[in-house]
């Protein structure tokens, strides 16, 4: 089952916007602007069983990637930081 949240869960949460947190001209968001991966879902929808727990967003997971190889960051737990 692809991974991505059908319901807003704000509510148990407290409020933070990442857009809020990152200066206007930071790298990331020129590679935000640069990076369309708006096909990555339907290329990878056959692949993804219907049931049991969601995956991580595939989108998601590769942006996590390109930023870490951009600013030299070999593990995922320090990108998720």
């Amino acid at each position: 089952m692809m991974g991505r949240l059908k319901s807003d869960q704000g509510q148990l949460f407290y409020e933070f916007h990442l857009g809020d947190a990152v200066p206007e001209d930071h790298l990331v968001r020129k590679i935000d602007a640069a990076l369309d991966l708006s096909w990555l879902r339907g290329k990878l929808a056959p692949h993804h069983s219907s049931m049991g727990r969601p995956s991580i967003d595939p989108e998601l997971m590769i942006r996590m990637l390109v930023v870490g190889y951009v600013f030299a960051i070999r593990s995922e737990r320090p990108i998720c930081r």
